[in-house]
């Protein structure tokens, strides 16, 4: 449902004017001075924002009619000030968006349809299936800047001191190759997360998702979704196994480890790379090993694809729009997109933009080889937030408070709200 202006999107509007973090410039766009346009970005304000800082002043000084206001929002506030912004038409003319926002968005009325515009000029040349995850009913609604997945990564020197040769292919061969790498080098072999987005990766195992979008069916309490649970549930106990830890900072407690040598393989995303090499197990970068997540008792690997799509705000003014559309096409040319991952260490969106220099990067290279396990959401609306509810569920479980049938029990009655018309 669109939201209208109501009071408090009102004074929501008015406090990001107040903290300039957003809304299009309204002394700007005269036919006589430069058009002004706002970009939110959500990337690392340390590691990933002078990158793009440094783009934005490329752009400008090519597009002299072009005024870009870049504004860093944190990634974790972003989805709802954009939401209560663009409520209010107070939103910026350009957001770096989750690919799991887009729909969402667009099913608001919020974003432009890109199709036939300067945006998305070179579709052609993007991965088709990073563009059919910008879509929504049949438009598409943001053009790719980055993706990722998750993989299995891990410490070489670690398992090569355990004996063992190649990265693990499924679950039952990690659980054997923690218990060597705990007899042989002392460390734990494998630390798991318990937040939904990385367990999503037994589901996929498993042929199951949460929901059946197409069938609108929520499965995640079904058989399927019970053995793939069931599995992630079993990696946190045995030998070489690490215990789940259920606190506020594991991701943190979870990649101290693994940088450092304290535990030998984890799940991780693309977006860690730079991090990867600042730990004291990675000043080799060749150390760090890449490998496609263990497949499930379908035989197959999964991982859900993730990155950011750069989206245009349907409020603006026609002159604004087409500044965005342009800084869109700049932003997400092949030779911005080779900056920004030799500076970030971010995987493109479009074949052209893996030069030779860019592949030259262990981890760069290694995550592009993985990328074909990785499988699109569904263009459904509310997708992203059904991950919530097994974000409140899945650490009692892991952390022995309540029973996995009871955990995913709950999570369907949760689930059941979102996506209300969908059976059980």
């Amino acid at each position: 449902m669109r939201r209208g202006i109501a009071a408090t999107a009102l004074v929501a509007s008015i406090a990001l004017a107040a903290t300039a973090c957003g809304g299009s410039d309204s002394g700007s766009g005269k036919s006589d001075g430069p058009v002004t346009i706002t970009w939110w970005d959500t990337s690392n304000a340390t590691n990933e924002a002078p990158t793009y800082k440094a783009l934005v002043a490329k752009f400008e000084a090519a597009n002299k009619n072009v005024k870009v206001k870049y504004v860093n929002v944190p990634f974790d506030q972003a989805q709802n000030k954009f939401d209560t912004a663009a409520g209010s038409k107070g939103a910026p003319d350009v957001l770096r968006s989750e690919v799991g926002w887009t729909p969402a968005f667009a099913k608001k009325g919020y974003f432009l349809p890109l199709d036939g515009t300067e945006a998305l000029a070179d579709q052609a040349k993007f991965k088709s299936n990073l563009i059919t995850q910008a879509q929504y009913d049949g438009k598409t609604y943001g053009v790719p800047l980055v993706t990722d997945t998750l993989a299995l990564v891990y410490n070489k020197a670690l398992f090569k001191q355990a004996g063992i040769t190649q990265a693990p292919t499924t679950w039952d061969e990690l659980k054997t190759d923690a218990a060597t790498i705990k007899a042989k080098a002392k460390v734990d072999g494998y630390w798991g997360s318990t937040q939904a987005y990385y367990a999503q990766t037994f589901l996929y195992g498993e042929g199951t998702d949460t929901v059946d979008a197409s069938a609108k069916k929520i499965t995640v309490d079904s058989a399927a979704a019970k053995k793939a649970y069931g599995t992630w549930l079993s990696l946190f106990s045995g030998t070489g196994l690490h215990k789940a830890d259920t606190t506020a900072d594991a991701y943190a407690h979870i990649q101290d480890a693994f940088v450092n040598g304290k535990v030998a393989a984890i799940i991780q995303g693309p977006w860690e790379i730079t991090n990867f090499y600042k730990g004291s197990a990675f000043k080799d970068k060749s150390n760090l090993g890449i490998a496609t997540i263990p497949a499930g008792s379908t035989g197959k690997s999964g991982a859900p694809t993730g990155g950011h799509n750069l989206s245009v705000y349907a409020g603006s003014d026609s002159a604004h729009q087409k500044a965005a559309l342009k800084f869109v096409n700049f932003m997400t040319s092949a030779a911005s997109q080779s900056t920004i991952a030799l500076k970030n260490s971010t995987l493109p969106t479009r074949d052209d933009a893996y030069t030779a220099a860019v592949k030259s990067d262990p981890g760069i290279a290694g995550y592009q080889s993985v990328l074909g396990a990785a499988q699109p959401r569904p263009a459904l609306a509310e997708y992203s937030s059904l991950w919530g509810p097994l974000d409140t569920e899945l650490p009692k479980v892991a952390g022995g408070k309540e029973s996995l049938d009871k955990g995913l029990s709950n999570a369907e009655l949760a689930i059941a709200k979102l996506v209300p018309d969908f059976s059980k």
